[in-house]
């Protein structure tokens, strides 16, 4: 019939359909919303560092690292509740990580290298004798002698420099930009401090076996805080 009143529905039905599309689209990217952080405590972000967190709360790593009793103060995950100011002796115990939304566990792949990324030059001069899996060893160990140098393998900043992690021994690491981190375990001796500047190839510590059975350095290339093959990005032997 003329001047039927049904045909403006269609177009109407369009905009409605676009409108909840949209609003659908907009749900799923909506990121995480993590409740907010405990008075002395901060809530990690996706893309945080314990190194830009320590350096926005005027807190050494080592601190960060004993105050959490970090295993790995390379590795931590978004949503991660950190204590960012020491605990008064009357202050409530730390609240426990179940309180904290989980953590998707991640894909059982080995991280892939980015091998022009950022290049290296060897830390130690000896036998390799473990390699990185992305497991069981997130870096390579390199045999020695105590007291051998350990040098930089790329310019940098030391992030850290302690003995906090047992299983490191004396350990450091040391900020390469704000993408990258290597980690030299098991030291001897330390010589240089957190916060120096140091060069590619400058001496920064002894080889020894702190934390380990047998001389040697462990050393570990991250990647925003993922561990990759160091070899990806070290000259050929």
């Amino acid at each position: 019939m003329p001047g039927n009143a049904k045909m403006p529905v269609m177009p109407s039905f369009f905009r409605l359909c676009s409108l909840l599309l949209l609003l659908v689209l907009s749900a799923c990217n909506t990121l995480p919303d993590y409740p907010p952080a405990p008075a002395g405590y901060y809530r990690v972000q996706p893309g945080d560092t314990l190194y830009r967190i320590a350096l926005r709360h005027r807190q050494s790593i080592s601190n960060l690292v004993s105050w959490n009793q970090l295993q790995d103060p390379a590795s931590i995950n978004a949503g991660q509740l950190l204590r960012i100011s020491p605990q008064a002796s009357s202050s409530p115990a730390q609240p426990k990580a179940a309180a904290s939304p989980p953590v998707k566990p991640a894909p059982n792949t080995p991280p892939r290298p980015a091998a022009s990324a950022i290049t290296l030059q060897w830390p130690a001069t000896g036998r390799l004798i473990g390699k990185f899996n992305g497991s069981s060893n997130k870096g390579i160990d390199i045999a020695g002698t105590a007291g051998d140098p350990v040098r930089a393998a790329a310019s940098g900043t030391v992030a850290y420099a302690g003995k906090g992690i047992r299983a490191y021994g004396n350990l450091l690491i040391i900020k390469h930009g704000n993408d990258y981190l290597t980690a030299y375990a098991h030291n001897q001796t330390l010589l240089v401090k957190e916060g120096q500047t140091v060069k590619a190839g400058q001496q920064i510590a002894t080889l020894g076996r702190s934390g380990s059975t047998r001389d040697m350095l462990h050393f570990e290339l991250r990647r925003q805080g993922k561990a990759i093959d160091p070899l990806s990005a070290l000259p050929a032997q």
